[in-house]
């Protein structure tokens, strides 16, 4: 596969997804998800209820982004779920806890075709993804405002991920949605040389 379909800029769509991360209290995690969000063409980060309304602009924060300043730099912190949700028509859950009540959970491919159905369908749609504090995960009740849920197949005996893997793993599913059901690009046409007919190639030798 050529690297040109590896790397293009990202689809429109994607500026209607944001990524909303809750009750965050490490600013590595918050720098290393914006760099996670910006490799895949995703810039739209809210926070809600940071330890520290500061925490985008802590050094270590910066440090961990790694050039993706752009998304720390317009980060929006909410004062609750509610207000972050409020203009998305479709919320997901990222959870790796399996609960009784609500949704079941789906793997992220699945969900991507869903955020993708969404937010490429309507240019007011807005689609977010909920990534939960790293001690704690996100709570029954921030899960109840979402319509789906989102867990990553993992082990066992031991599914939790660091906060921006998560990240980086949604925002890798959505790309990869894009690049893998888009149309594909027309083939190259062959070169003169390529296309010559035998007959025309041929050497006098040959041809005697």
């Amino acid at each position: 596969m050529a690297l040109s379909t590896l790397h293009a800029p990202a689809p429109q769509w994607l500026s209607r997804v944001r990524f909303v991360l809750v009750g965050t209290s490490h600013p590595g995690n918050v720098g290393a998800a914006a760099r996670a969000m910006r490799v895949m063409g995703l810039r739209e980060l809210v926070l809600v209820a940071p330890r520290s309304e500061r925490v985008a602009r802590h050094p270590e924060a910066v440090a961990r982004a790694s050039g993706a300043l752009d998304v720390l730099e317009n980060a929006v912190v909410a004062d609750s779920l509610a207000q972050a949700l409020a203009p998305c028509s479709l919320a997901v859950a990222v959870s790796a806890d399996t609960r009784e009540f609500g949704p079941a959970p789906q793997p992220p491919e699945e969900i991507a075709a869903l955020a993708f159905a969404e937010a490429s369908a309507d240019a007011s749609a807005r689609v977010a993804f909920v990534f939960g504090a790293e001690r704690n995960g996100l709570s029954i009740e921030a899960v109840g405002q979402c319509q789906r849920v989102c867990s990553i197949p993992g082990g066992t005996d031991y599914a939790s991920l660091n906060l921006a893997q998560a990240v980086q793993i949604v925002a890798y599913c959505l790309r990869a949605h894009e690049r893998l059901h888009s149309p594909a690009p027309p083939a190259a046409s062959a070169s003169p040389a390529a296309s010559a007919s035998p007959a025309a190639s041929a050497s006098p030798a040959a041809s005697a």
